[in-house]
């Protein structure tokens, strides 16, 4: 038998790990800003690099230890960002033997005594190396009297020593130790990048794998590179011959592409026994059922960018997907995809935490289900006023319009509910001939207002009683949050509206509640009264749980942008267009996870 022949298998993960800047994927930023810094001789003396599992982390300390340490086939050469396969130092360091790059694992090695065993080792010079490298990995397990031990040296570290941390869990690193380092994200592979970069790999190994099939071990890989190569080697080792999708998808456990459109078809038509049936079939041929509820949540996503997004943007999708995305995309409601992700949302993390994942994949298609059958809020309201209106002609025949917007909407109790009630007068003395006529303490804040004197217009409505109410006299118990100048203000600005002098005094007797609070309980007397109304009762037990929230005039303009309802049955608000009477009618939010 030939050495080949004898070695032991090296897996892909550690075979083709990148050994310079340029073999990394994904990475431009770190790998631009590291090189520079290592051209014009700025790295600092503790780094901290931080991400997912497999993204390089540890790849990239031993990068920067052999970069920074590189000396060339002569020994003569200094630090480089180039490949360093040249240099017996450098190799040395990528086979962990060069005494002075250390690494130390953490999730092992947590307490001070290690750290303290590490510090003294920072007095020595390094042996061979120009720098003594000190690598710890998962940074984050280390105790608080380790972390505390460790901070004046990496404060002020001897000139020949680097300090490069890694660690999954950044916010676990205390915020003076971060202080003291320079920050690295290592970002996650985007699914194209790691698809391309295993067809190179495959290739070099000699084997063949259909473009679908690499994506679907790109996707699986979830941004991480050593991910994807343990699945790739897998698929290898599996397949007969060229790695074909159906492989992969048995090797994840993944349900078919079309099967999974043909589920999601199903489920939004209500076809509820047919969407059992296929969510069964799919669990015989190895489907898990968690993440069968996550291939109809991309489902979800693709076909609401699908409906957003112009016809000519590109889906990142196959052919036949993007087909039946786009056809999906015509038929459902922006309304109704929301409502379905959210569910879909709450349903994968409840199946991820069930005795039995199966079972609870089952009531949340029943519930997508029950919630794809139900009407849209919009065309609810609408047929409910229809109704309404049809019972009114029945029994009697339409008042004659009196002017201004008709009520017929509504009907007559619901219409004179929202009017507005009139303001109270009081004007005992005339004004003065000419002067603009302030009658009622009410109109005095609306006109305190209009001139902007909002502070003062403010404190009249929110903290002042009124005792007495007379043109050219004003009684007033104030609360404590007014101002103590309230009354001189409030008198020199009456002077010089009407042009006469007013008397502006000040009382302890108990008074009027203030304009606000007559606003709100009027408001609330509004709201109590319309609720009994036919029509607005039928709308609050069509969705159950819902209050009125606001009651506005037929006049006034709308003050919000849109009307939203927010039906119990989705967590997510649905927008609710040409409803001109019931704005203001919203759902009690769901206690559910945003």
């Amino acid at each position: 038998m030939s050495a080949e022949q004898t070695a032991p298998y090296r897996v892909l993960a550690r075979k083709y790990r990148p050994q310079s800047f340029a073999d990394m994927i994904g990475q431009e930023a770190l790998v631009r800003t590291l090189s520079n810094a290592i051209q014009a001789g700025r790295l600092p003396h503790a780094i901290v690099l931080t991400g997912v599992r497999g993204v390089g982390k540890t790849t990239t300390a031993r990068i920067i230890a052999r970069a920074i340490n590189y000396v060339g086939p002569d020994g003569s050469a200094g630090p480089t960002v180039g490949p360093t396969d040249d240099c017996a130092l450098c190799r040395a360091i990528a086979e962990d033997r060069h005494p002075d790059v250390i690494e130390m694992d953490a999730a092992s090695r947590t307490g001070v005594d290690d750290i303290r065993e590490l510090i003294e080792g920072t007095r020595y010079r390094p042996v061979e190396a120009r720098y003594k490298v000190y690598i710890i990995d998962e940074v984050h397990m280390l105790s608080r009297n380790a972390f505390n031990a460790l901070l004046k040296t990496l404060e002020e570290p001897p000139p020949h020593v680097v300090f490069i941390f890694a660690t999954t869990e950044i916010r676990k690193v205390p915020v003076t130790v971060l202080s003291r380092c320079m920050r690295f994200d290592l970002r996650r592979v985007d699914q194209d990048v790691l698809a391309a970069h295993f067809a190179r790999l495959c290739d070099k190994e000699g084997v063949s794998a259909e473009p679908e099939a690499l994506r679907l071990v790109a996707r699986a890989a979830d941004g991480s590179v050593r991910d994807g190569l343990s699945l790739l080697d897998q698929a290898i080792a599996l397949s007969e011959g060229p790695i074909s999708a159906p492989t992969v998808q048995e090797m994840l456990g993944l349900a078919d592409r079309e099967r999974i459109y043909d589920l999601f078809e199903a489920l939004m038509s209500g076809r509820l026994p047919e969407a059992l049936a296929m969510l069964a079939a799919l669990y015989e041929v190895g489907a898990d059922p968690v993440v069968t509820l996550q291939d109809l949540l991309a489902i979800t996503h693709a076909t609401t960018r699908a409906k957003v997004l112009p016809p000519e943007t590109d889906l990142g999708l196959p052919e036949s997907e993007r087909v039946r995305a786009r056809a999906f995309a015509e038929r459902l409601t922006l309304g109704s995809l929301t409502r379905v992700w959210q569910m879909l949302l709450k349903g994968i993390s409840e199946a991820q935490v069930a005795p039995n994942p199966m079972q609870a994949t089952e009531m949340v298609l029943v519930r997508l289900v029950y919630a794809a059958d139900l009407p849209d809020p919009a065309d609810l309201l609408k047929r409910l006023t229809q109704q309404q209106a049809d019972a009114q002609a029945q029994v009697a025949p339409p008042a004659p319009n009196s002017g201004g917007r008709t009520r017929a909407a509504l009907g007559g109790g619901a219409g004179a509910a929202f009017a507005t009630q009139p303001k109270p007068v009081i004007a005992e003395t005339p004004p003065a001939e000419g002067a603009p006529a302030i009658t009622s303490f009410a109109e005095l804040a609306e006109r305190l207002r209009e001139s902007g004197e909002l502070r003062l217009a403010s404190h009249l409505r929110s903290d002042v009683h009124l005792i007495r109410f007379e043109v050219g006299r004003i009684e007033l118990r104030p609360r404590p949050e007014a101002p103590p100048d309230l009354a001189g203000r409030l008198g020199k600005l009456l002077a010089d509206w009407t042009g006469r002098r007013w008397l502006i005094s000040l009382s302890e007797a108990e008074g009027e509640a203030t304009l606000a609070q007559q606003e709100q309980a009027r408001q609330t007397q509004e709201r109590e009264g319309l609720a009994q109304e036919p029509l607005v009762r039928a709308i609050l037990d069509a969705f159950p749980g819902a209050r009125i929230a606001q009651v506005r005039a037929l006049d006034e303009p709308d003050p919000e942008s849109e009307p939203i309802v927010e039906p119990p049955v989705a967590a997510e608000p649905v927008e609710v267009d040409d409803i001109p009477y019931f704005d203001d009618l919203v759902g009690d939010e769901e206690e559910d996870d945003r």
